[in-house]
C-alpha cells in the first residue's frame, strides 16, 4: 500500500530525510518513531504532497506522489500534529466544507456525515463551534476530516498530542477500529501507544531508520534484564556480579531497606538469573527478589537513538 525507496529531502546543507526505504502493506497499523527532529513528519509530508522530495521515489496505492499527487490525495487521510480546525465554525459546518473540498458526492454526504460522526463519536457535539470544544474533541474532529471521504491510508502525526490519559485511550480505541478497514501510520512520542496499537515499527533517527519490524522482533533484538534486590556490601556485590560469566553489566540502582536494587544486563543468548541467585547463596548474601524483564520498546527506542547522536 505504501512503497518508498531511497527518498531523500534536503534543506540546503541538511538532510533532513536521508535515502530511506520502507514498504506498509495493506490492512497494518504501523508505528513511525523517531526524537524531534528525526525526519518523522517530513516524511510524513513527502507522502501526503505537501512536500516534494529532493530525490527518490515514494508511492500509495501505486500511485506516485508526486506525479500523481491528486490520485494519492483521494486515497489519503492526514492528520497533522497540529490539526487544520477553522474554530470559528461548527463541527458539522466544518465537516460539510471539508466533504466538499474532497469532492464527495452530494447524493452520499448525509449517509457519510452520520457515519463519520458516529465513528469519531461527535454526534453530541456537531452543532457546536469548535472553539468550544476540548481538546480530545478537537483531536476526534481532526480524525473525522482525515476519513471524511474513506480514504485507503490513513497518516496521523501525534494525534494524542497534549491529552489527558483518558483521552489517549479513547483516541488509542479510535485508531485500533480505523485499522480494521484501513492502512495506518501513526507517529507518536508514547511507546506504549505503538505496543498497543501497532503491528509493526519503524524507527527513524536524524532521518535514517535505525530499525524495522515487529514490536516482537525490535524488542527481541535488545538485551532482556535482571533485577535483583540484595542485602549487602554494595561494591563487593557489584564486582562478584560482574565476574559471573555470561553478565555484561551489573548497577546498583539504590536500594531500600537495607537492600540494594541492582540492575544485571546478560550478554545476548545467555540466561543467567540462575546464575545470580547461585552467586548470593555461596556468598551468603541475603536476597528478597529476583526477576527477569524482556526489554520493552522503550528500551529499544533509547538504545538506537541514543547511539546515533
Amino acid at each position: 500500500m505504501i512503497k518508498v525507496e531511497n527518498l531523500k529531502k534536503t534543506y540546503g546543507t541538511m538532510n533532513a530525510v536521508n535515502d530511506i526505504s520502507f514498504e506498509i502493506d495493506r490492512g497494518e497499523i504501523v508505528g513511525f518513531l523517531g526524537p524531534n527532529g528525526a525526519g518523522k513528519t517530513t516524511t510524513m509530508k513527502i507522502l501526503t504532497g505537501f512536500i516534494g522530495s529532493t530525490s527518490g521515489t515514494a508511492s500509495i496505492a501505486g500511485h506516485d506522489v508526486e506525479t500523481a499527487s491528486l490520485d494519492v490525495r483521494r486515497r489519503v487521510g492526514y492528520m497533522p500534529e497540529s490539526s487544520p480546525l477553522y474554530t470559528d465554525m461548527d463541527v458539522l459546518g466544518y465537516l460539510k466544507f471539508i466533504a466538499e473540498v474532497r469532492e464527495i458526492d452530494p447524493g452520499l454526504l448525509s449517509a457519510r456525515l452520520d457515519s463519520v460522526a458516529t465513528t469519531c463519536g461527535l454526534k453530541q457535539v456537531l452543532r457546536k463551534p469548535i472553539s468550544q470544544l476540548s481538546k480530545g474533541y478537537k483531536q476526534r474532529v481532526g480524525l473525522a476530516q482525515a476519513i471524511i471521504h474513506d480514504p485507503e491510508v490513513l497518516i496521523l502525526d501525534e494525534p494524542t498530542s497534549g491529552l489527558d490519559p483518558n483521552q489517549i485511550i479513547e483516541i488509542r480505541e479510535l485508531i485500533r477500529k480505523l485499522g480494521k478497514e484501513k492502512t495506518v501510520v501513526l507517529s507518536t512520542h508514547i511507546l506504549p501507544e505503538v505496543e498497543a496499537v501497532c503491528s509493526r515499527a519503524i524507527i527513524i533517527n536524524k532521518g535514517n531508520i535505525v530499525a524495522q519490524g515487529s514490536i516482537s522482533e525490535l524488542t527481541a533484538s535488545a538485551h532482556e534484564t535482571v533485577s535483583a534486590k540484595i542485602r549487602g556490601d554494595k561494591s563487593a556485590i557489584e564486582a562478584g556480579l560482574r565476574a559471573i560469566d555470561g553478565i555484561q553489566s551489573a548497577i546498583c540502582k539504590g536500594g531500600v531497606n537495607g537492600f540494594n536494587n541492582f540492575e544485571i544486563v546478560p550478554v545476548k543468548g545467555h540466561s543467567v538469573a540462575e546464575s545470580v541467585f547461585r552467586f548470593a547463596a555461596d556468598k551468603g548474601f541475603s536476597m528478597c527478589e529476583l526477576k527477569t524483564e524482556g526489554a520493552s520498546l522503550e528500551d529499544v527506542f533509547t538504545r538506537l537513538t541514543r547511539s546515533v547522536a
